[in-house]
């Protein structure tokens, strides 16, 4: 199975695809979607769902894992985020590719064990799982997250739990 995990925004959407074969998770590909800041919103939107498309047709997803919104420190950015979020859901329903949402929090219970584990931790666990490929392994966060959201999909769909997976 060829999972795509997604951790959006409007900056920056980091995405990966891994495949699963039994236990095994293999890298077939990650990066990010860096738009550019002098664009309009607008703009900036389109770029996503441009890419997004790119990275549809190539890469095949048979389903994916997207990071939910549920907090949002700064106030300015909720809004963008969630227009980014609303593209990219929109590009993989284009797609008929099954999208499920996952919270931060289940996404670091699914990796590590502990919802409350910390980026860094969460990015070595995540490491550790997952079959590299060859390629070197990504240095941007939002990279890092996406794999971890690709992971915890594979593993949430393996334990066979409810399609929404909210907390």
């Amino acid at each position: 199975m060829r999972i795509l995990g997604i951790d959006p925004g409007i900056a920056i959407v980091g995405y990966s695809v891994i495949d699963v074969q039994d236990d095994a998770y293999r890298l077939v590909t990650s990066g990010s979607i860096q738009t550019d800041k002098n664009k309009s919103e607008a703009g900036r939107l389109l770029e996503i769902s441009s890419d997004m498309e790119e990275i549809l047709k190539t890469y095949k997803p048979d389903t994916a894992g997207v990071e939910k919104l549920y907090f949002f420190k700064n106030q300015k950015t909720i809004i963008p985020v969630a227009q980014a979020r609303g593209v990219i859901m929109m590009m993989l329903e284009k797609y008929s590719i099954d999208a499920v949402e996952y919270t931060p929090l289940v996404v670091k219970q699914t990796i590590t064990g502990y919802g409350r584990a910390s980026k860094e931790e969460v990015a070595e666990a995540v490491e550790k799982m997952v079959d590299k490929n060859g390629k070197n392994w990504p240095k941007l966060d939002d990279t890092v997250d996406s794999i971890a959201i690709a992971v915890c999909h594979a593993r949430n769909r393996e334990c066979n739990l409810d399609r929404y997976v909210q907390v």
